[in-house]
């Protein structure tokens, strides 16, 4: 039996101490994913906190032989995100870029600054399929196999999203520093 397994059977008796573990194990990773898809902190702190809830109401429908725990949350975050942005299209708020975590880069380098503002400013930009494909690839390090089951896709469908999304982020950044150079003239 491997620790999900054991984890989730324990949380699916009702085992609060099991639960408390998966929180700690889970909670940053589950954040971070919810932020980097809507931008704020409160609506984050939300759609994290119903994902837990969500982990303790439904631990029973989890299924250990089709996705780890981390693939299960993810997944279960994921579809609250989508349903917050289609319910709430102002979901590019200022908040987002004030929130960068500062241990994403080098204190003493200013230009990284600017190119990370850049970035997520350019993903904010993207639809909400290629911006959740890029940041489940490229910021929590899934597998396409993992993405896709969590974006209940097929692994060609989201290649083919993730093509459009790296393509789409690469004009929007050559965009944004080709009008900045023409600003600069």
């Amino acid at each position: 039996m491997t620790d999900d397994q054991e984890l989730m059977t324990a949380i699916q008796s009702g085992d609060a101490q099991a639960y408390e573990a998966a929180v700690k194990k889970h909670l940053k990773s589950i954040s971070h994913y919810a932020f980097r898809m809507l931008g704020n902190s409160k609506d984050t702190e939300d759609i994290t906190q119903e994902t837990f809830l969500r982990l303790w109401t439904h631990a029973d429908t989890w299924r250990g032989e089709k996705s780890s725990v981390s693939t299960w949350l993810h997944r279960i975050a994921h579809n609250l995100c989508i349903d917050y942005l289609r319910k709430d299209k102002s979901s590019v708020t200022s908040e987002y870029l004030d929130e960068m975590e500062m241990d994403d880069r080098p204190m003493d380098a200013p230009d990284n600054t600017d190119k990370l503002t850049a970035l997520k400013q350019a993903l904010e930009l993207l639809p909400e399929r290629q911006r959740s494909a890029l940041v489940l690839n490229h910021y929590h390090g899934f597998s396409n196999r993992e993405i896709a089951e969590i974006m209940d896709i097929s692994v060609d469908a989201l290649e083919s999203i993730l093509a459009r999304a790296r393509r789409g982020l690469k004009a929007l950044l050559l965009g944004k520093s080709s009008s900045s150079a023409e600003k600069s003239l």
